[in-house]
């Protein structure tokens, strides 16, 4: 491999996105390790305190997942039912504008906003 090829390959791997699986695992595992190791990483500056916050961070971004999903599923559901309701609507328009275009003279039409010329 050349060195611009290999350049080129380490790019790839640094531009490749972490999966939100992937992050909270890491993060599973750092604390983990961390609370295992604790008097050897407090001499480096990672106290209980941060342990701990690490620990509440993880299981924040957990619950709001979990938040944002259900408004997902909520979102699709409301969509689904005004897809539903516009499709009722534009039935009924176009049924409306067949019988006005039948029962009213053309030159009345914009009334009803129907802009066909015949």
């Amino acid at each position: 491999m050349t060195d611009e090829t290999q350049t080129e390959t380490t790019k790839e791997r640094k531009m490749t996105k972490t999966s939100f699986a992937e992050t909270i695992n890491s993060g599973k595992l750092m604390a983990t390790g961390l609370q295992a190791n604790a008097e050897a990483i407090a001499r480096r500056g990672i106290s209980a305190d941060f342990i701990a916050t690490l620990n509440t961070t993880i299981g924040n971004v957990e619950r709001l997942n979990a938040e944002q999903e259900s408004l997902k599923a909520n979102l699709k559901a409301k969509t689904a039912e005004l897809d539903a309701e516009l499709a009722n609507l534009n039935k009924m328009y176009s049924e409306a504008k067949k019988v006005v275009k039948l029962a009213i003279d053309k030159t009345r039409w914009l009334e009803f906003g129907v802009t066909d010329k015949h």
